[in-house]
């Protein structure tokens, strides 16, 4: 709970899915880093929409490169040119402005090729962010629940945010910087080669030095980025966590707890953030000291060979400036490589969401609308509507099932862990129409037995049957499309008060909307706000009270018109006189449908047509309320105030 300390939470409790292990950083384990794996998969995205465009980025990298290399190799000759004038006494003017122009004409050349490479790598780079996190949302809507009871909201948050910008950011301008330094690199060294290998020697031998350096510090920085964004995702983690328990912290006053976890976090990354801003800062000064004397020594043997073994002067000149203009694409390798490796780091904590399993569903059964004509259920729209289940046959034919909210569990086993059973030998059967209350203990497994009507959970053995059908061979979401909840924990989304209403069935017009809103007894409330249906809500509807945000997702149930419905304290935010004035409403709603309620108020479920009472996942006592009281046991207890709900 957000008013606890993270090291001081007791182990969850026993229906509870259980927590991922934590390093003690706080961050969740990683896979094994595959930095080839993950540049391939990153490329992949930027070449997704125009493959053309990298071709030409590529291109124009070549071509500025080229210009660039050649345009201090045209120096050579004026420089050359200019002293044979001067020492013959001749005008320099015909030497000069040829020169001139070769060097405006080169440069004006990169200059162009320099913005059409960052003009298309920017396209790329948009578009292939945009896509990737397209994909990573699109693979969270298949993820499932388990899941996200073992990742924290504010991890997967950090996935859209931080590593998402890092990765964005990098490839707007680094894949193009660090390809054109090492085209630069690598046309720089071949014509130091060619214009005198003695003075190459000395530079390649700075060359390898300046290499090792930076693949030793390169390595550390790489594995320090990645501790930094575990360390931040377990810090945004926590803040949303103390952010939305606010109120409870206060409540129990225990900020000072929250600042002391707050401040453990926070501490953790600014240690890696320091650790990784260290070695990301300290390859640029070791790689320009060694470029700076790795130049000195150039120009002392470059001088002499000019005096003593007719080195060219102009040759000398181009090649110290090849030695100067070395240091800055190798620079800029050290700091992009450092760059591309943070956002690889992002991208790989992007993918592990991504390749994580998806909700698994081999179900075939599918929900069709139905109707009967001459006696015969018929799959299609008729003047009334029915649903049916659509189930194949070995023949390759279909058979109607008319759905009618049959539900039937039979010797159900289940735990969130396999090897921790949590729900043992559980048999319920609810008949169409009927009302089955679960009453018991908290943590008993009353919301669990829930969960898994719609296939949220597994189960380990036995079976849950739909209509006669095993809900492990009918389609997730056509099953999901069948059940209509109402949760104890409200969630409303940023729109209108209509919108959340029609978030129950997005096909379903004002008027069908109205009639749900009043049905549930939503209607006199929602009239009084300032616009109406249209009163925007924001913030998972902090603009309203928690028994108005109750009554919204009520008539969100109601809309949806599901015929079998789970009501998981669907009344335990509101006040006893709403209770009673829903009573009709809700009544209604429950009229010719399967409902699965959840109470803790006994008096809600008295005219249930079953009560199983639940303790430590096991169904102690089953039958009406008159005859569970005429057995004087568990339910009795619970009745008569003997044993609390505790």
């Amino acid at each position: 709970m957000a008013e606890k300390k993270k090291q001081e939470r007791p182990a969850p409790e026993q229906n509870q899915p259980p927590e991922a292990p934590t390093t003690p950083q706080g961050g969740k384990y990683q896979k094994p880093r595959n930095l080839k794996a993950t540049t391939l998969r990153v490329l992949k995205y930027m070449l997704y929409y125009h493959p053309w465009m990298a071709a030409a980025t590529v291109f124009f990298t070549l071509l500025s490169s080229a210009s660039g290399v050649a345009g201090m190799y045209v120096l050579r000759p004026i420089i050359n040119g200019l002293t044979e004038a001067a020492m013959q006494g001749e005008t320099v003017l015909p030497i000069l402005l040829p020169g001139a122009l070769a060097l405006v004409g080169c440069y004006a050349v990169m200059a162009v090729s320099v913005y059409l490479q960052y003009h298309f790598l920017a396209q790329m780079a948009h578009r292939g962010c945009n896509r990737l996190r397209w994909d990573l949302f699109e693979k969270l809507q298949d993820m499932p629940l388990s899941y996200f009871d073992r990742h924290p909201h504010g991890e997967l948050m950090s996935r859209f945010t931080n590593d998402a910008d890092r990765v964005q950011s990098a490839l707007d301008e680094s894949p193009v910087a660090l390809l054109s330094s090492i085209l630069t690199v690598a046309a720089t060294v071949v014509m130091m080669a060619i214009l005198n290998p003695l003075l190459f020697l000395i530079t390649a031998a700075v060359l390898a030095a300046v290499m090792f350096s930076f693949r030793k510090l390169g390595g550390l920085g790489r594995e320090n980025h990645r501790q930094q964004q575990t360390t931040l995702g377990a810090l945004n983690g926590c803040i949303q966590e103390d952010v939305e328990g606010l109120k409870v912290i206060k409540a129990f006053t225990h900020e000072q707890a929250a600042r002391q976890e707050f401040n453990r976090r926070n501490e953790n990354f600014r240690d890696a953030t320091m650790r990784a801003t260290f070695y990301t800062t300290v390859i640029f000064p070791v790689t320009a000291q060694l470029s700076n004397v790795g130049f000195a020594v150039t120009a002392c043997v470059g001088g002499a060979l000019a005096l003593l073994a007719g080195f060219d002067v102009g040759g000398l000149v181009v090649f110290l400036g090849y030695t100067k203009q070395l240091s800055e694409p190798m620079n800029q390798i050290s700091m992009q490589m450092t760059t591309l490796l943070s956002a690889l780091a992002g991208a790989e904590r992007m993918f592990a969401v991504m390749d994580a399993p998806p909700e698994q569903d081999e179900g075939k059964v599918t929900l069709v609308t139905a109707h009967r004509e001459n006696g015969v259920l018929t799959e299609g729209a008729g003047e009334k509507h029915r649903w049916a289940w659509k189930v194949p046959q070995p023949d390759g034919s279909a058979q109607l099932v008319e759905l009618k909210g049959e539900v039937r569990f039979h010797d159900v086993c289940f735990g969130y862990l396999p090897e921790k059973e949590v729900l043992h030998h559980i048999d319920v059967y609810a008949k169409p129409g009927q009302k089955i209350a679960f009453v018991g203990s908290t943590g008993a497994g009353k919301t669990t037995i829930t969960n898994l009507i719609n296939r949220f959970y597994e189960i380990q053995s036995g079976t849950i049957t739909y209509d006669g059908i095993n809900v492990q061979d009918i389609e997730k979401d056509s099953l999901r499309r069948s059940l209509g909840a109402v949760l104890q924990d409200t969630h409303l989304f940023t729109g209108t008060v209509m919108d959340n209403i029609r978030y129950g069935r997005l096909d379903a017009t004002d008027e069908e909307c109205i009639a749900a809103a009043k049905t549930a007894n939503a209607h006199s409330f929602i009239r009084r706000l300032p616009d109406g249906y249209q009163t925007m809500v924001t913030g998972d509807g902090s603009n309203l009270s928690q028994g108005q945000r109750q009554l919204l997702a009520i008539a969100r149930a109601a809309v949806a018109d599901p015929p079998v419905m789970v009501l998981d304290e669907a009344t335990s935010s509101i006040d006893t006189r709403t209770e009673a004035l829903i009573s009709e409403g809700m009544d209604a709603l429950m009229e010719g449908r399967t409902v699965f309620v959840i109470a803790h108020r006994l008096s809600t479920v008295r005219n249930a047509d079953a009560i199983a009472v639940i303790e430590a996942g096991r169904i102690l006592e089953k039958g009406d309320h008159h005859a569970l009281l005429e057995q004087q046991g568990r339910y009795y207890q619970l009745y008569t105030g003997q044993f609390r709900l505790t």
